[in-house]
């Protein structure tokens, strides 16, 4: 039986707890820097609490990283030199060449590297993509993501609000549409962006707009914010073809929207939103149980979720210098 061991007990070490209960793994421990709320999360899944990672690493297969961006380096360092499969929390690393070590290190041990870009695992956003691939709209030619928030004061230590440990909004919380607009339209050649942080690092709130160039010629549009009042969260999604377009407009409760050209005035309902529809995060790491222990290709790799991060870091670049920043730049 796979024996999975948390690290991190805040928010996402809560919710990959309470996901990987509804997989056929054993929960074997939670480690923590705070090991209070160590205790109280592991007791919860009637479980143990470590004070020590290396004595973690000993009684699990795989380690879950939920900790703060800056500490999953060496986290998954010490993982996947102790043999262990990893999962990841998003982005994958603060430095891109803390996120290459990361890959070499768990290839070199042959160990899997599973990062946690939960979007894909969204209804809506995985439906639209199934859609896309199937040709419905025909050639995807604009993307459109919405993804705000109010300003996240609720981490430890307020560690999201410094950029030297979150990389800050665009790399926290853009990077999910980062990801998935490169997964919808494919590889990204280069980032223009514009952000209030990037022009005046000492603002307290943030909101940007990133416009992304595809390789094959398809342009993402991509918003995001730390802005709204405390208790809002929007996002949107709009993919716009040749010959159709898929709308899941902010707010909006109501299924996901596909209007041809062929069907003008019509709209086809393909995603039922529902209270009984599961848990994004719980469909995750299903998913990757099933990757560990059955060999199901991932939906995720450890180069997406690297290219994820290098598309963040070169929005951030660009915002700072209001230049177009090419991917192959980003170091």
């Amino acid at each position: 039986m796979l024996k999975v061991g948390i690290v991190g007990s805040g928010l996402m070490g809560k919710t990959h707890a309470a996901a990987w209960a509804h997989t056929s793994a054993t929960l074997a421990g939670v480690y923590s820097v705070d090991g209070e709320r160590a205790a109280t999360l592991a007791s919860e899944y009637q479980t143990q609490s470590f004070s020590d990672l290396d004595a973690l690493l000993k009684q699990v297969d795989v380690v879950d990283i939920c900790t703060p961006t800056h500490a999953h380096h060496s986290v998954a360092i010490r993982a996947a030199e102790a043999g262990k499969h990893v999962v990841c929390e998003k982005p994958l690393a603060r430095t891109h060449q803390q996120g290459r070590e990361m890959i070499a290190a768990c290839e070199k041990a042959g160990v899997q590297l599973l990062v946690a870009h939960v979007v894909r695992f969204f209804p809506e956003y995985a439906r639209t993509k199934a859609v896309v691939e199937r040709g419905d709209i025909g050639r995807v030619a604009v993307v459109r993501l919405t993804r705000c928030s109010a300003l996240p004061v609720w981490a430890t230590d307020n560690w999201l609000m410094d950029s030297e440990k979150s990389g800050g909004m665009m790399l926290d919380l853009m990077v999910h549409d980062f990801d998935y607009a490169r997964w919808v339209a494919g590889d990204v050649e280069s980032v223009y962006a514009r952000s209030v942080r990037g022009q005046n690092p000492g603002a307290r709130e943030d909101y940007g707009l990133v416009i992304l160039q595809h390789r094959n010629g398809t342009i993402s549009n991509v918003e995001g914010g730390w802005a709204y009042p405390q208790g809002m969260f929007r996002t949107a999604l709009e993919v716009a073809g040749d010959v159709g377009l898929i709308e899941h407009p902010a707010g909006s409760s109501a299924p996901l929207g596909i209007h041809l050209k062929e069907q003008a005035g019509s709209a086809n309902v393909v995603v039922p939103r529902s209270p009984l529809i599961e848990d994004p995060y719980t469909t995750e790491i299903k998913h990757f149980y099933d990757v560990l222990v059955h060999g199901v290709e991932p939906r995720v790799t450890a180069a997406d979720g690297l290219a994820a991060l290098e598309i963040g870091l070169a929005a951030i670049e660009s915002a700072r210098s209001g230049r177009r920043v090419r991917i192959e730049e980003v170091q």
